[in-house]
C-alpha cells in the first residue's frame, strides 16, 4: 500500500477461527492503517474498490488483526458509506464506492484499540469517454485494413497505453507478458483452444476420406426435378452443420453437377450452400464455432454461469439464423423466387443459361487439395459415425459430469447447468478424432498415416480461429476488468436498454460487413455488449432483474445473427467467397442475389425478434411468427420461374 496515514496504535491479533480474548496474542506496539483504490486510476465518475489494511512497522500487512471499521468520506449509490465489512484478516475492501476529497477511517480492534487514519485520494482519472476506444479502434482499423488479428492486437495495446499511464513502450511490454499470456494461462481457455484445434483436426479427417463427399452424394441420388434438387441441396447444407468451411466446399461442388442437369441457376445454388452454412453452424449443438463462441461467453459470465448454460439459453434468440433457414427452406420447397434470384432462374429455367452471360464464375483449383483423391474409395460412415460420436460424447458427457455434482434429485436442465463444458468437449473433440481416425483405417478410405496428416492439417486450419480467440479474451479483459467498458457504456445509455439487442444486432452486422469476418465480428463486439447486459439492472437503469435476462440473452444472441447477416452481404466474406467458388457462380452476381433474401431475414429478425425480445416477449412467440412473416412474403412476391419471362441481367 501507498499511504500509510496512521501512527503507530496497539491493536489486538486474532486467527482463523478466533472467538474472543482467550484467542489474543501480544504483538509488537507500531501498526498503522494503510489506505489506497484497488488500482491507481478511475474510469469517468464510477466507483472504484477502496482497500484498508493494518500494516506492520516494515510496511507489510498485519494478516493476524481484526475489528470493525468506521469511514466517513465513501459515497455509493449517492449515500454515504458509514461502516464498512468486519476488518478481518488485517484488511477489508469496500467495493463500489466514490471518495471525497478527503476520507477517514476508524478501525477498533478486537482488544479495543484504536487505529485511526485520513486518507486523501490521488487516483488518477481517466475520462470515460476513452474506456470505449480500445475497442473503436479495433473496429476502425479491422475496416480499414480487413485484419481482425491486428486490429485486436492493436486495440488492445491503445488499452494497455491508457492503463498503464500513457507510456507506449510500457503498454507494449505489458500486453506480450501479462496480457496476453493471461488470456492462454486461464484452465478454461486452454481447454477452448484444445478443444477447437481438435475438433478441426477430425473435419480434416472427414474431409481427406470424403465422408461429408459420400454423405452429399447419398441426398443427390434422390432429386428428380428442381424442387428435388433444391431441396436435397438445402438438406445436405443442414446435415453438414459442424463446420461452415466444410459446408461451402463440399455441398457446392458435389451438388453443382446435378443441380446443372435440373437448370438451378448457379446464383441459386450459391444462395442455398451461403445460407446454409453460418446460419446452422453459429447455433449447432456441435460445431467448429462452438469452441470459439463459448470461449468468449466464459469471460463475460458471473463467476457461478456456465457458458454452455448460456448458450442453450441464447439459443432460441438467434432470429436471424433461424429465420435465413427457414427462409431457405421455403424457397426450396415453394420453388418462388423475387427480385434478382427471380431473373436468374427464369434465365437458367427458358434458356440454360446457369451463369449470366458475361458472368466470371469464381472457381479456385487448390480447393481439391482439401477433397480425396480422384477415385479414392469413399464411405458415407467416415462421417456419420465420428459426428455421431461426438455427439453421443457431448450428450452422455454432460449427463454424466453434472449428475456427478448435483443430487439425485436434480433436473436435466440442472444436470447440464453443474457439467463441466471445457472437460466434456475435449472428451468429445478427442474421441471424435479417434472415432474418425478409427473408422477411416478401417473401411479402408485412407491409411492411418495419411488420416493423422489429414488431422494435422483440419487442425492446422484452426490457427487463424486460435489467434483471434486469444486477442479476443485479451482485449475482453482489458475492457472489463481495467477500462470498464461496460459498465461506462450502460451508464450513458441505459434509458434505452429494451432496445440493446436490435441496436447490437445492427452494430454487428455493420462491423461483419465491412470486415468480412464473423468470427471478428464476434470477438470485438461481445465484450462491449456482454458488459452493458449484465449491468442493466439497478436503480440508474430502471430494470429490473426478471426484464434483464431476455435483454442478455436476447444481445448475446443478437451479435451472433448480427454476424452472420453482415457476413451473408459482404462481398469479402471469406465464406461468401466459397460459395461462390464452390458453386461457380459470378460473385458479385451470388452477393447481388442473395442480399435481398439476407436483408428480408434480417428486417424479421429485427421486427418480429429483437425489438420484442427487448420488451420481455418470449421468443417460442417471436419464432413462429417470424415464418410465418417470411412464408407471407415469398407467397405474395415470390414467382415461379415458368410463371416470369426471363430477362437478361445488365452485363458489367
Amino acid at each position: 500500500m501507498s499511504h500509510l496515514l496512521a501512527l503507530a496504535a496497539a491493536a489486538a491479533l486474532c486467527g482463523p477461527g478466533a472467538g474472543g480474548p482467550d484467542d489474543i496474542e501480544d504483538v509488537p506496539a507500531a501498526h498503522a492503517l494503510a489506505i489506497d483504490s484497488e488500482r491507481p486510476y478511475r474510469v469517468g465518475d464510477l466507483p472504484i474498490d477502496v482497500t484498508i489494511e493494518v500494516v506492520d512497522q516494515s510496511g507489510e500487512r498485519a494478516d493476524g488483526v481484526c475489528g470493525a471499521i468506521e469511514v466517513r468520506g465513501l459515497e455509493r449509490d449517492g449515500e454515504a458509506v458509514t461502516k464498512s465489512p468486519a476488518l478481518v484478516g488485517g484488511a477489508v475492501t469496500i467495493e463500489g464506492v466514490v471518495p471525497a476529497d478527503r476520507v477517514e477511517v476508524r478501525a477498533n480492534t478486537a482488544a479495543g484499540d484504536v487505529l485511526e487514519a485520513q486518507w486523501t485520494p490521488d487516483v488518477r482519472r481517466l475520462p470515460g469517454a476513452l474506456s470505449i476506444l480500445p475497442p473503436l479502434f479495433a473496429v476502425g482499423l479491422a475496416i480499414l485494413l480487413r485484419q481482425a488479428l491486428i486490429a485486436l492486437l492493436a486495440g488492445l495495446w491503445l488499452g494497455a497505453f491508457f492503463v498503464y499511464d500513457y507510456a507506449p513502450v510500457a503498454a507494449f511490454l505489458r500486453v506480450a507478458d501479462t496480457h496476453i499470456p493471461q488470456a492462454v494461462a486461464n484452465p478454461s481457455h486452454a481447454a477452448i483452444l484444445i478443444f477447437s484445434v481438435a475438433l478441426g483436426g477430425m473435419v480434416g479427417v472427414i474431409s481427406r476420406s470424403g465422408g461429408t463427399r459420400a454423405l452429399v452424394e447419398a441426398l443427390a441420388r434422390r432429386a428428380r426435378s428442381r424442387r428435388a434438387g433444391m431441396v436435397s441441396t438445402a438438406a445436405a447444407g443442414m446435415f453438414v452443420f459442424f463446420d461452415d468451411y466444410a459446408n461451402c466446399l463440399l455441398v457446392g461442388n458435389t451438388a453443382r453437377p446435378y443441380t446443372d442437369e435440373l437448370r438451378i441457376s448457379r446464383e441459386k445454388l450459391s444462395y442455398l450452400v451461403d445460407s446454409t452454412a453460418a446460419p446452422l453452424a453459429t447455433v449447432a449443438l456441435i460445431s467448429t464455432w462452438i469452441g470459439f463462441q463459448l470461449g468468449i461467453f466464459g469471460d463475460v459470465l458471473p463467476d457461478e454461469g456456465s457458458p454452455y448454460e448460456l448458450f442453450l439459453q441464447l439459443l432460441p434468440y438467434s432470429f436471424y439464423s433461424f429465420f435465413a433457414l427457414a427462409f431457405v427452406a421455403l424457397i426450396a420447397i415453394t420453388g418462388r423466387d423475387f427480385g434478382p434470384m427471380r431473373r436468374a432462374e427464369a434465365r437458367a429455367h427458358d434458356r440454360g443459361e446457369l451463369v449470366r452471360p458475361g458472368g466470371r464464375p469464381l472457381m479456385d483449383r487448390e480447393l481439391s487439395d482439401m477433397q480425396p483423391a480422384e477415385g479414392a474409395r469413399t464411405h458415407a460412415l467416415t462421417a456419420a459415425v465420428p459426428v455421431g460420436a461426438v455427439i453421443a460424447f457431448v450428450a452422455l458427457g454432460l449427463y454424466l459430469s453434472g449428475a456427478r455434482a448435483e443430487d439425485s434429485g436434480a433436473s436435466l436442465r440442472e444436470i447440464i447447468a453443474a457439467a463441466d463444458p471445457y472437460a466434456v468437449l475435449l472428451w468429445a473433440s478427442f474421441g471424435g478424432s479417434a472415432v474418425a481416425i478409427a473408422i477411416a483405417a478401417a473401411l479402408r478410405t485412407i491409411s492411418v498415416k495419411d488420416a493423422i496428416d489429414a488431422w494435422i492439417g483440419g487442425a492446422k486450419a484452426m490457427t487463424i480461429a486460435v489467434l483471434i480467440l486469444i486477442l479476443a479474451w485479451a482485449i475482453g479483459a482489458m475492457c472489463m476488468d481495467y477500462l470498464d467498458t461496460g459498465d461506462w457504456l450502460i451508464s450513458q445509455v441505459s434509458p434505452s436498454a429494451p432496445l440493446l439487442p436490435v441496436i447490437t444486432f445492427f452494430i454487428a452486422a455493420a462491423i461483419a460487413f465491412s470486415t468480412g469476418s464473423s468470427f471478428s465480428t464476434m470477438a470485438i463486439v461481445i465484450p462491449i455488449a456482454a458488459p452493458m447486459a449484465w449491468a442493466l439492472t439497478g436503480d440508474a437503469s430502471g430494470v429490473t432483474e426478471a426484464a434483464a435476462d431476455p435483454i442478455r440473452f436476447a444481445t448475446l444472441a443478437s451479435v451472433l445473427s448480427g454476424a452472420v447477416f453482415g457476413d451473408h452481404c459482404s462481398p469479402i466474406s471469406d465464406t461468401t467467397i466459397m460459395a461462390s467458388m464452390s458453386s461457380a457462380a459470378d460473385h458479385i452476381d451470388h452477393v447481388r442475389t442473395q442480399l435481398p433474401y439476407a436483408s428480408v431475414c434480417a428486417a424479421a429478425a429485427a421486427l418480429v425478434g429483437f425489438i420484442p425480445a427487448g420488451f420481455g416477449l418470449s421468443p417460442w412467440i417471436s419464432l413462429p411468427l417470424g415464418v410465418a412473416l417470411l412464408a407471407g412474403t415469398i407467397l405474395l412476391m415470390g414467382r415461379k420461374p415458368s410463371e416470369v419471362p426471363s430477362a437478361e441481367p445488365e452485363e458489367r
